[in-house]
């Protein structure tokens, strides 16, 4: 039965799938210049611009240059085209030129007229339609508004789906790796984490238009995040009028029982109730256009179900369970004003602000090891609110030769966590009450200055940013009856960190070949002062001046086949999570502490890739190298004498990851397309030995570990009649390491239905997550004289059911 069911799996797992539908759209590009004469070198006003194509020569576009001799064509799609300038008193002149995807603005610069005959000068510039597989130097564009088996959910939900993206713990991983750095509309903030992604899991996808995916990100773009970089793009109508939409989303989760508790604890959450109302009206006239968005999320979830076994060098075992039942609130409002004074210059403020708010009831109970006796009893209440505030004023200035800009901009976030932990401690011998308070303000404040030059076959990008970050924290504690709290532990701590930046980049693109070179220099300076009576931290920090260049060149074989190969450098600073000395509670065998003497990894990645397109498809395959130094990885260890684990982060040493990665989309017929990925790598930590600080000095040394892992997922799109979408997605992960140990494979399927009513202004979707509720973590970790095996039975399993409406 067991085998009939795993081969059932394998064929549903192969035969249907669906997903993110890639954004696919033809490249187009604005062609501009000035004409001159060639003996007085003075301009040349209404003269004729004419471009057609070569092969039969149809007329595509034409124009007349302004007063000032220069000339736009905007919109010109993929080709290859011959453009005419003809002028009265001059000679003609024809030129031959290829549209291309690198470069939205072309500049021919100056074209000379005289009344001698001239060779024909050739400009060659390539194009290809974008697949969205690896269009633009890279980036894998998906848009959300045909992704039905997601509907509903969060943002982190939606991802799990597209190509080459893993969630684990709640984090977003790139081939395996953790390090992403998530943007908001090309901008970090404190909703999504300054390193972490926090946020992302209370964030409505039905506010956001589409993902951006860049493995080997630019200089441009700050070097943080190794494992590339994730960009939101949130939705703005450019409707003229008065347009927007409302929608509403509610369903369940927890349908049943998946591991029953064990004995004495209080009930798990079942059918968990989500509802998720969203607004988003929009108003543009002439020069003025105003926005507003808002969502209010309310969900319960069964947030963790995990199930351990703790096994020690002197034969101790203890059973445990986390059981975590969390209701969360979650109101989001964005706002702004677009004005456009003149052709030239434009304004942006907007603002963002959100509330959210978790109550989280635990219940963990330990076992010995034939649960004859129940050793403790830990219930908790976590009451947590915590607040974002974001203020962003852009200014963009169009010179006249278009694409040729000058953008500046200020960001500030403001960003507070407020937590409150309650803690029953349950004893055979007595019961004691402990408690916590910790209050965190995070100030981000971001300039940026950056300049944009078109060129003749390719443009120039330069620009320069300066970030000051500062975060205060206090944490207090307040212990009861035989308290295993640590008193000493508390206090406060503030980080301050300030970044200057500057960068260059030179994109060059001709007829066979793509070049994209830069350079980006960083400074940076973190101090992070702590409570002068720690019991184990003092102040620390460090500092460093660093170059991260980056390099393409691409070889275009012909007109459907590209070879690139990537090199760039990158940096994953310590978040101030990451350094907090203050240990967290919430498991008080299990302790989380930060480590203020951890220090930024630096990575050094080589890829080469492969793109093959065709009428209706295109495979995308690539072959990438990773290698880590001062690697940045959680370390549990035990002090001796004691079951408690501490879990902290340290610098491990040198690490690898090595890796191919293939894409494939298909449209088969007018009613049914696909796309599938598949991802194998190796990841490799080297020996090393680290010294855990807290509560006392604890010596760890670990051996190489290394593993060959991946995952594949399957999506297609079913286009039935009456306007009615239904997609099948699965996804499955292969067994991984984790710090320490290994997690097991993995292995879900989505889908959901979506019909289009009211004329196309209404929508109805119905869908559900996880339906064959088979997705549960298994994970094996061994330190120094302990054994951790555990399997989280959280909730996974969503159905949903919404409607939405456009006016």
């Amino acid at each position: 039965m067991l085998k009939l069911k795993k081969n059932v799996t394998l064929i549903l797992f192969l035969m249907f799938a669906s997903a993110m539908e890639v954004e696919a759209q033809t490249f187009k590009a604005t062609i501009s210049g000035i004409l001159k004469d060639g003996k007085s070198k003075n301009i040349i006003p209404y003269a004729n611009v004419v471009i057609k194509n070569k092969s039969d020569q149809k007329f595509i576009a034409g124009t007349i240059t302004d007063e000032e001799g220069r000339f736009k064509l905007a919109d010109i799609a993929s080709g290859t085209y011959t453009i005419a300038f003809s002028s009265i008193g001059h000679q003609n002149k024809t030129q031959e030129m290829t549209i291309g995807t690198l470069n939205a603005f072309l500049d021919l610069g100056e074209i000379i007229l005289t009344e001698d005959a001239k060779s024909l000068n050739e400009i060659t510039v390539t194009a290809k339609s974008a697949d969205g597989l690896s269009e633009q130097m890279d980036k894998k564009t998906f848009t959300l508004s045909n992704n039905v088996s997601q509907a509903g959910g969060s943002v982190l939900q939606a991802m799990q789906n597209l190509p080459g993206v893993t969630i684990q713990d709640g984090k977003i991983q790139l081939r395996g790796n953790d390090k992403v750095a998530v943007l908001v509309d090309g901008r970090q903030n404190a909703m999504t984490g300054f390193g972490t992604q926090t946020g992302l899991d209370n964030i409505p996808a039905s506010a956001i238009e589409r993902i951006e995916i860049i493995n080997n990100p630019s200089a441009k773009y700050d070097a943080n995040g190794n494992a590339g970089i994730i960009n939101i793009i949130y939705k703005k109508n450019k409707q003229e009028g008065f347009n927007g939409k409302i929608g509403l989303t509610t369903g369940l989760g927890a349908l049943w029982v998946r591991q029953e508790n064990l004995p004495t604890i209080r009930p798990q959450y079942q059918a968990t109730p989500k509802i998720n109302p969203s607004i988003s009206v929009n108003y543009r006239k002439n020069k003025l256009n105003t926005f507003l968005q808002g969502d209010w999320l309310y969900t319960q979830t069964l947030n963790r179900n995990e199930f351990a076994t703790r096994t020690y060098a002197d034969g101790t075992i203890i059973n445990q369970q986390v059981k975590r039942n969390r209701t969360t609130t979650y109101t989001t409002v964005k706002t702004g004003i677009d004005w456009n004074p003149d052709e030239q210059n434009s304004f942006t403020i907007s603002g963002y602000f959100n509330r959210e708010k978790i109550l989280d009831r635990g219940d963990i109970p330990y076992f010995n090891s034939n649960f004859s006796q129940r050793l403790r009893l830990w219930q908790f209440l976590e009451d947590e609110v915590k607040y974002t505030a974001t203020g962003s004023a852009i200014y963009q200035h169009k010179f006249k030769q278009p694409g040729h800009l000058l953008n500046a901009g200020f960001n500030y976030t403001w960003h507070r966590e407020d937590e409150k932990y309650f803690f029953t401690n349950i004893m055979p011998t007595f019961t004691g009450e402990d408690s916590f308070k910790l209050l965190s303000d995070e100030h981000v404040a971001d300039f940026n200055l950056d300049y944009i030059k078109p060129l003749k076959q390719g443009r120039i990008e330069t620009g320069l940013k300066l970030r000051r970050r500062t975060i205060p924290t206090n944490m207090e504690f307040f212990p009861g009856l035989n308290s295993p709290i640590d008193v000493n532990a508390g206090g406060w701590a503030d980080y301050k960190e300030t970044i200057p930046a500057v960068y260059a980049n030179y994109i060059l693109e001709s007829n066979h070949f793509e070049l994209e070179a830069g350079l980006r220099f960083e400074y940076v300076k973190v101090q992070y002062d702590v409570n002068p009576n720690h019991n184990t931290y003092q102040s620390d920090g460090y500092d460093y001046a660093r170059p991260f260049p980056n390099l393409r060149f691409a070889y275009k074989i012909n007109d459907q086949n590209k070879l690139s190969v990537f090199f760039n450098r990158r940096v994953d600073r310590p978040n101030e999570v990451d350094i907090r000395i203050f240990p967290k509670y919430d498991e008080p065998e299990l302790l989380k502490v930060g480590n203020p003497t951890l220090r930024p990894q630096f990575t050094n990645t080589y890829e080469l890739g492969h793109r093959l397109t065709w009428k209706k498809g295109s495979i995308f395959t690539s072959l990438y190298h990773k290698e880590i130094d001062a690697t940045i990885t959680r370390i549990a260890t035990a002090v001796p004498g004691s079951t408690i684990l501490y879990n902290i982060f340290q610098n491990a040493g040198r690490s690898y990851n090595t890796g191919a990665e293939l894409m494939l989309q298909q449209e088969l017929t007018s009613w049914f397309s696909f796309n599938a990925s598949v991802a194998v790598y190796q990841n490799t930590i080297k020996a090393f030995s680290i010294t855990n600080k807290y509560p006392v000095p604890t010596v760890y040394q670990m051996g190489e570990e290394k593993i060959t892992s991946g995952n594949a997922k399957v999506n297609g799109m079913f286009k039935l009649p009456k306007q009615t979408q239904f997609q099948l997605s699965a996804v499955y992960l292969a067994k991984d390491i984790v710090p320490q140990g290994t997690i097991g494979a993995r292995f879900s399927m989505d889908m959901g239905f979506k019909k289009q009513i009211q004329k196309g202004k209404g929508e109805l979707f119905l869908n559900g997550t996880d339906i064959l509720n088979t997705l549960k973590i298994k994970r094996e970790i061994q330190g120094n004289g302990f054994t951790l095996k555990s399997t989280d039975y959280l909730e996974t399993q969503v159905f949903r059911i919404g409607y939405s409406y456009k006016f």
